[in-house]
């Protein structure tokens, strides 16, 4: 079964109250998403939201660990019923929105990701205090260039990814989000097994680190404004 599709491994924060409480004067990050965001295949402290802190941290940034919302699998609705579910009250200084890849593989229509990714930014914005530019949207990666994909239709994926992040990129600027692009390394490395796991499908520690600096680069210019 494709790992995409797979709710085996995920990573909810056990207490996030708890977790909020400890970061009280602390910049905070909430990071919303699937497999791409808890970091499917790798340890927790590669996937790109922790990466991303370690960054931030380094340019003395006193930033608390990731509260992360992710699950391997999940599309946009099965998303917006965690966080539901999570009842957070909270608002945290940054949030980072990655979803799609799932919508797209079980052939869901555009219009359907529209309206439903449109309903989870407005609620990273709540999120983030109301705060626009402190959501950081990061395109859906293509996984159809990965050897999992061998025997598919590669040119259809692609231009289905970008049929995805083209609606994704309109919302996210409309809303006065910030859009960052992370599609085109995933291309580029897709075939070049450093920056895959072990399963051929997912992104490894050295890809994360791509998107992390990309991410903690938007951010530290975000916080110094």
């Amino acid at each position: 079964m494709l790992i995409l599709l797979s709710a085996a491994q995920c990573f909810l924060s056990i207490d996030l109250h708890a977790q909020i409480k400890k970061a009280n004067k602390m910049y905070t990050y909430l990071a919303l998403g699937d497999s791409y965001t808890i970091g499917e295949q790798v340890p927790m402290h590669d996937n790109f939201p922790h990466q991303a802190v370690q960054i931030l941290r380094g340019q003395h940034f006193d930033v608390s660990d990731p509260v992360i919302i992710a699950t391997t699998g999940w599309t946009t609705d099965e998303l917006a019923a965690a966080i539901s579910e999570h009842n957070i009250h909270e608002t945290f200084t940054f949030v980072t929105l990655l979803i799609g890849v799932n919508n797209q593989y079980r052939g869901r229509s555009i219009e359907n990701y529209r309206m439903e990714y449109k309903q989870l930014l407005d609620q990273a914005i709540a999120f983030a205090g109301g705060k626009a530019q402190h959501v950081f949207v990061l395109s859906i990666p293509d996984w159809g260039v990965t050897p999992f994909a061998e025997g598919r239709d590669h040119a259809e994926i692609a231009r289905e990814i970008d049929e995805y992040n083209a609606a994704c990129k309109e919302i996210t600027l409309a809303d006065q989000c910030q859009y960052i692009e992370i599609t085109a390394s995933t291309r580029q490395h897709g075939l070049d097994r450093a920056f895959l796991a072990a399963d051929g499908l997912h992104p490894s520690a050295k890809e994360y680190q791509v998107w992390a600096q990309r991410l903690a680069d938007a951010v530290a210019k975000t916080l110094k404004q």
